[in-house]
């Protein structure tokens, strides 16, 4: 990957200019991935990713050492200076000839000195610290002209930032710095065939100079303009159980696209609806549809009403599922809904169409949905196909989407993605992606339990405490969206901290695709469309839980001073099944009484059900005032405070909050709640370490 990269096949004529703004309108651009690129590019990812892993036949592919300095092998292209006494060396990232364009960093807090060279000059477009380019691009040149935006989450989501970096005749990186600052990085680079476009190199002098159209694609990413539409259609339907439901375009003669589609379903059990509400699209014809997944799933929230938003897909709060990706077809579309629930399902349906030039560059767009429901993973990590395909497209998302069933309630142990993707394009034996664990991939780091939503990628569920029960992350892959042109091979290698039995692995990848390309979806069963039973299991003393009490709280042995406290069963993955309910209003108060043997300092974690219903607590350890510490993926709270939030803006989530550690001796000790803010609380257990 250091210098013999990959040369475009097709070579388009005349040379076509390539400019930064060029780049910037592409990240909003839907309708262009639907047409194969003039000019074509290629995109490769540079990443820490562990040197040991070059191919699925050879020694080392389930290496991960990727980023914590131990590496046998630096996680560079090239050792450029080896370290010296201080332990600081010069290391090579990157090194591209020819025109392209970065369009994607990521890292999840790497140290050291980035240094950004572009067309072979002296002077670096970037010198600095590594995160701060990768992760934070867009606000570090933005103040570097003396521009003080905020464009919130449009360029920079999450670790990764998005502001395009074109490039006329070459790119070289460096990075200088202990390789135990390396902590993982991602860069991705788009490359152009020379003779085929004249790239406009990044000036941010010039490029930045008045923000207006960074201000003006922070607003479209963020705040997509209803589509342009000729022809809307508004539909219902009727499912009984195992129903089916049919409406085909009306026949015109002429080539159209969707421009919008949405669908909101009503049944008794609506979780149950999304996931076992089966939609298909067929585009001209086909027998195979090119759309097969569930309808939650579609959206890449997985089972239940998880509302966020995002440029191309969305959920709203009564589980209306949006596709804004354009979907073009050369003379008819079938649109299918089948109920594989024993209920009643209604569905409204409206679609957005208009006309289609449908010509040599069309492309079908593709979004088949496989699970697997009952994961072993107790030999070791493997790969999980989620598409391989044969044929000509683009890459532009993926949707990973879990039912977890881990016992430790922190993060480490019950995280599920220590896996990386693997995406192999044109029969290469080294995959153009090898990166550096799942969440890497998705954006974030450090599987965080947040929930969060930005243009290209989202958390929209993870039920907790860590990262057990429901979690669902998406990726959508706009301005860094993956050519292929004979075979496209993507897999995310399945790595869990903690394994257990029962793990379910729903997944979806989103194509576009020439007609005649063939791919190894095999059609979805109804047995598949149910959203998996979680175990009942006591929490583990185990990873981020090490040598923890854990303390079980019962209804019975809780002591009220007002409100109702009462067994709550409908959470299905409460320790011992169930947890303790309170209703509470103001100055309410609820005392546990356990046997402690901690003597010394030690930190108190209370796991407890975060709800739209819920309030605000205090809470006493004897006479002292706790504090909270860490929030456990909470959407409310603030760090520090002696206020705990048990509130969210959606869905139930059963979430670890960590309280400020203090001085514990052996014995009787004493938990006390009050309530603050009136609401329904549940509690499920106490853990001290």
């Amino acid at each position: 990957m250091l210098l013999e990269l990959l040369l475009l096949a097709q070579t388009p004529s005349p040379q076509t200019a390539l400019r930064f703004e060029d780049l910037l309108e592409e990240m909003v651009d839907l309708e262009a991935l639907a047409r194969w690129p003039n000019p074509e590019f290629h995109t490769i990812q540079f990443s820490s990713t562990d040197r040991r892993s070059r191919h699925p036949d050879a020694p080392g592919w389930y290496q991960n050492a990727d980023g914590f300095g131990k590496e046998p092998v630096p996680g560079f292209e090239a050792t450029l200076e080896a370290p010296g006494e201080d332990g600081v060396g010069l290391y090579l990232i990157a090194d591209v000839q020819g025109p392209g364009a970065i369009v994607r960093g990521w890292s999840a807090g790497m140290g050291g000195t980035l240094r950004v060279y572009l067309d072979g000059r002296d002077q670096p477009l970037y010198q600095g610290p590594a995160y701060d380019f990768l992760a934070n691009r867009t606000q570090i040149f933005l103040r570097q002209q003396g521009h003080d935006l905020n464009l919130g989450d449009a360029f920079r989501q999450q670790d990764a930032d998005y502001l395009p970096v074109p490039f006329g005749q070459s790119l070289r990186v460096t990075w200088q710095g202990k390789v135990q600052e390396l902590h993982f990085y991602h860069l991705e680079v788009r490359r152009y065939a020379a003779a085929a476009v004249a790239v406009e190199t990044f000036d941010p002098a010039r490029h930045l100079a008045e923000p207006g159209k960074l201000v003006e694609i922070a607003r479209r990413l963020r705040q997509p303009s209803a589509p342009e539409t000729s022809e809307n259609h508004a539909l219902t339907a009727s499912l009984k159980p195992d129903g089916i439901w049919s409406w085909t375009t009306p026949l015109e003669g002429a080539p159209k696209a969707f421009r919008y589609l949405s669908l909101r379903l009503q049944a008794a059990d609506l979780d149950a609806a999304l996931r076992g509400t089966l939609l298909r699209i067929a585009f001209d014809g086909s027998q195979r549809p090119q759309v097969e997944a569930p309808v939650g799933d579609f959206a890449g929230t997985g089972p239940g009403v998880h509302p966020y938003h995002s440029l191309p897909m969305a959920m709203t709060a009564d589980g209306t599922v949006i596709c804004r990706f354009v979907m073009p077809f050369q003379n008819t579309a079938k649109l299918q809904l089948w109920n594989t629930t024993a209920q009643q399902v209604d569905a409204e349906i409206k679609v957005g169409l208009s006309p289609w030039q449908w010509d040599a560059k069309s492309l079908y767009f593709r979004a088949k949905w496989r699970m697997d429901p009952d994961l072993d993973l107790r030999f070791g990590g493997f790969d999980l196909p989620f598409i391989v395909l044969i044929g000509r497209g683009r890459l532009v998302g993926v949707a990973s989407l879990l039912s977890n069933p881990a016992s430790v309630p922190h993060p480490y142990g019950s995280w599920w993605g220590e896996g990386d993707e693997k995406i192999f394009v044109d029969g290469e034996a080294t995959p153009s992606f090898l990166g550096t664990g799942s969440e890497d991939y998705y954006n974030y780091s450090w599987s965080r339990p947040d929930l969060f939503d930005h243009p290209y990628c989202g958390q929209p569920a993870n039920t907790g405490p860590g990262n057990q029960g429901i979690c669902t992350n998406h990726r959508w892959q706009i301005l860094d969206n993956l050519l292929f042109r004979s075979s496209l091979s993507f897999h995310m290698e399945m790595w869990h901290h903690r394994p257990k039995a029962g793990l379910a692995y729903a997944r979806l990848a989103y194509i576009y695709a020439r007609p005649g390309a063939v791919d190894d979806h095999r059609r979805v069963q109804a047995s598949e469309l149910i959203i998996p039973q979680l175990p009942v299991q006591p929490a583990e003393a185990a990873y981020g839980s090490h040598g923890a009490e854990i303390h079980p709280l019962q209804a019975a042995e809780m002591e009220a001073e007002g409100g109702q406290v009462k067994p709550d069963s409908t959470w299905p993955t409460a320790a011992d099944g169930r947890l303790v309910g309170w209703s509470a209003a103001p100055g309410d108060r609820l005392q546990f009484t356990f046997e402690s043997e901690k003597d010394g300092e030690a930190a108190l974690h209370l796991v407890a059900c975060h709800r739209p219903d819920g309030g605000k607590l205090r809470v006493w350890l004897g006479d002292q005032a706790l504090q909270v510490e860490g929030l456990g993926g909470a959407e409310f709270g603030e760090s520090g405070s002696p206020i705990w939030t048990l509130q969210s803006r959606h869905a139930r989530r059963l979430l670890s909050t960590r309280f400020k550690p203090l001085k514990l001796a052996p014995g009787k000790q004493r938990l006390t709640i009050e309530c603050l803010v009136g609401g329904e609380f549940g509690f499920d257990y106490l853990w001290i370490r």
